[in-house]
């Protein structure tokens, strides 16, 4: 909406429509709309309605449409290249102005000689965007499971972009020039998005309640055998999963090493009351997945502390008939952006292998607690 409207207001006040993407930069934006608000209307711009498309050919579709493509595929990894080794910042720049600006730099090119659908834009900027992708797998930069997870927040951005790039394009407005410069906002902006605030902390909170009473419950909860084989499909495509825990010491100061498919978390024991509370600080952790890429070992920068886990703990609440339920939370903080988008695969997660921890003791409990068999009880 920001955009469209800017855009609009610059094309009325006879100015090049690609200002409007000035709007994606933080605090540039401010200032962008004052001035623009503040310039007179030029009725030799006036805003047209949609044109009529002429009919089209495939002869001129596939030159404009691979044209645009590699103009478009090589903006988008140049962008990308920089945000990585640069700034190093996985935030709304890369995940939304990036994909914005490509799409609409990518549309302008396609639709500026000859115009065509929006729904043929659309189709030539999917196809840009997997270019870009696989480009990006080949060259171990990137793996499958990440670039999956980001397509849909990607491609829709991209396509957003994209109508603001097929109407600057029906209307006539702006140059090529000015298209290729809106690419220099994007280093901008990441400037801007490094003086962002910390990370806030985020709690995952998952309950069980297991028929076996505390003391035994707790004496799973410290340190648990090997766990079966993880059946869930999201730690069958690479997500690090739980093994087996063990600690070295007791009480306060101890160290509980939780075993990960991928390494070991080191848990410093903070807290220590038998059958009521276990909570630890998380000094060391491991990747938080294993990225499918055709290579053998590929570590792209976003696996090193962009999701942290900074602390945890069990509770185990005594209830009747010598039951117990038995509470895991995790704290951790996340440094990818938009956190709404990415915070719907992290919870997630988490969420699951909190469940695999806690479905585990639950059966290891229970089956120390009594002889018989779950299903005879």
């Amino acid at each position: 909406i920001a955009v469209s409207m800017t855009m609009r207001r610059a094309i009325d006040a006879g100015r090049s429509p690609w200002l409007s993407l000035l709007v994606l930069v933080p605090y540039v934006n401010y200032a962008a709309m004052l001035v623009l608000a503040a310039l007179p209307s030029s009725l030799r711009h006036e805003v047209p309605g949609a044109p009529v498309l002429p009919p089209r050919g495939h002869e001129r579709r596939l030159p404009s449409a691979l044209m645009a493509m590699g103009i478009g595929s090589a903006l988008g990894i140049g962008a990308l290249a920089y945000l990585i080794l640069v700034p190093k910042t996985y935030g709304v720049v890369m995940f939304f102005d990036a994909p914005f600006t490509v799409g609409a730099i990518t549309a302008y090119i396609y639709n500026r000689r000859h115009p065509t659908t929006r729904n043929e834009t659309f189709q030539v900027i999917v196809l840009t965007f997997a270019l870009m992708g696989s480009v990006v797998l080949m060259a171990a930069a990137e793996g499958a499971i990440c670039l999956l997870m980001a397509a849909p927040l990607v491609l829709t951005v991209a396509c957003l972009g994209a109508v603001v790039g097929r109407l600057i394009a029906l209307r006539r407005e702006g140059t090529s020039a000015h298209a290729l410069m809106a690419m220099l906002l994007i280093p901008v902006a990441a400037i801007t998005e490094r003086a962002q605030p910390p990370s806030p902390l985020h709690e995952i909170l998952s309950v069980v309640e297991i028929d076996a009473p505390p003391e035994v419950v707790w004496r799973h909860v410290i340190e648990f055998s090997e766990l079966d084989p993880p059946t869930e499909i999201i730690f069958r495509f690479g997500i690090a999963y739980p093994i087996r825990a063990r600690i070295e010491g007791s009480g306060v100061g101890a160290v509980r090493h939780c075993e990960f498919s991928t390494g070991a978390f080191v848990e410093p024991i903070t807290r220590w009351e038998p059958g009521r509370l276990l909570a630890f600080d998380v000094t060391e952790q491991p990747p938080p997945l294993e990225e499918w890429s055709p290579y053998a070992d590929i570590a792209p920068p976003h696996l090193d502390g962009y999701i942290q886990s900074r602390r945890g703990e069990f509770r185990l609440i005594p209830l009747e008939g010598g039951r117990t339920r038995l509470e895991g939370r995790t704290w951790y903080t996340l440094d990818i952006r938009p956190r709404a988008y990415w915070m719907l695969f992290s919870d997630a997660f988490i969420g699951r292998v909190h469940r695999r921890v806690l479905t585990h003791i639950e059966r290891l409990a229970e089956a120390e607690s009594s002889p018989l068999p779950r299903d005879a009880r």
